[in-house]
């Protein structure tokens, strides 16, 4: 979300803008507060520390910052403190947060984040928009009207109810929204996915856990290489679904009237559905090609390690 805006704006408008930097490194909690109205952009970006966004300020975007020591001693915490610069810019209702350790490439855990625990405490307008970027640390980020993009190399993401669109994306962690209206773009490589309802598209991938979807009213794709994967598909999707595991059984809740064609097969269980099919050619087992209602746009399941479940909802 690191619009083009952003970065002209800052050449331009110099008469909006207001810059805070703690040059020199930090020597303790940083409390920053600034005017702000609905439907501005809230941006950060951390080398390292979690962050926590909640919504009900009305005209304020309030950014704490706060240092804790994990391990060491007073002086080692002291000196970490002093090599981490932190600078804010706000260009008219836009406002950038960056957190700088200098240890750019490094795992984080490896340096500054085994002695020094960061945490982001936000809270903003209830119609924000957000985009959220950490190396170390988890994400988090309560009921919100706008779009939201979140991304962490070392942590879990957790949505509330968010209206607008939400991208969601960690290399180690678990990802779980508890409801969007707009389209869910959601991929880890170390984790779960637990998805509520969206009203809109799911694109979700993970490569070490399972993939739960409650409710979707549009199409969806999800895959997993280690574990289930299950889904409700609300509304006639208008373009091809698919799931996929090589290591789970897929479940899938339909509506009753919703028509699709199956191309489901497996090699490790058995396909099942609930709904009347029409089929041409060999039945088998393990397979199934047929149309769901009259048929549809495609629905494809596959899966190495488990059985296939089409049920009505």
């Amino acid at each position: 979300m690191r619009v083009s805006a952003v970065n002209i704006m800052r050449g331009v408008l110099l008469s909006l803008l207001v810059t805070a930097a703690v040059a020199a490194g930090v020597d303790g909690d940083i409390h920053r507060s600034f005017s702000v109205s609905s439907g501005g952009l809230l941006e950060v970006e951390a080398d390292l520390g979690s962050i926590q966004v909640v919504s009900g300020s009305r005209q304020n975007a309030d950014i704490e910052i706060r240092f804790e020591q994990r391990r060491g001693s007073r002086s080692r915490f002291q000196d970490i403190l002093s090599r981490i610069d932190v600078e804010f810019e706000q260009h008219g209702n836009n406002v950038y947060v960056k957190l700088d350790t200098g240890q750019k490439g490094l795992n984080f855990w490896n340096s500054f984040g085994k002695y020094v625990k960061v945490t982001f405490y936000v809270k903003v307008p209830e119609a924000f928009n957000l985009d959220l970027q950490t190396s170390g640390g988890s994400i988090t980020v309560d009921d919100i009207e706008g779009k939201v993009e979140a991304k962490t190399s070392g942590g879990s993401l957790r949505f509330g109810t968010i209206t607008g669109p939400v991208t969601g994306k960690t290399s180690g962690g678990s990802i779980a929204l508890e409801s969007c209206k707009g389209d869910a773009d959601i991929h880890t490589s170390g984790g779960s996915i637990s998805i509520g309802a969206v009203e809109g598209n799911v694109d979700a991938t993970t490569s070490g856990g399972s993939i739960s979807v409650d409710d979707v009213f549009g199409y969806i794709r999800a895959h997993t290489s280690g574990g289930s994967v299950n889904a409700r598909i609300a509304r006639q999707p208008e373009r091809d679904c698919s799931l996929k595991t090589s290591g789970g059984t897929i479940t899938v809740y339909m509506k009753r009237d919703i028509g699709v064609n199956v191309d489901a097969s497996t090699s490790g269980g058995r396909v099942h559905t609930e709904f009347p099919v029409t089929v041409k050619g060999t039945v088998s087992k393990r397979s199934l090609h047929a149309k769901i209602n009259d048929g549809g746009p495609e629905l494809y399941l596959r899966t190495s390690g488990g059985s296939i479940y089409i049920k009505e909802m």
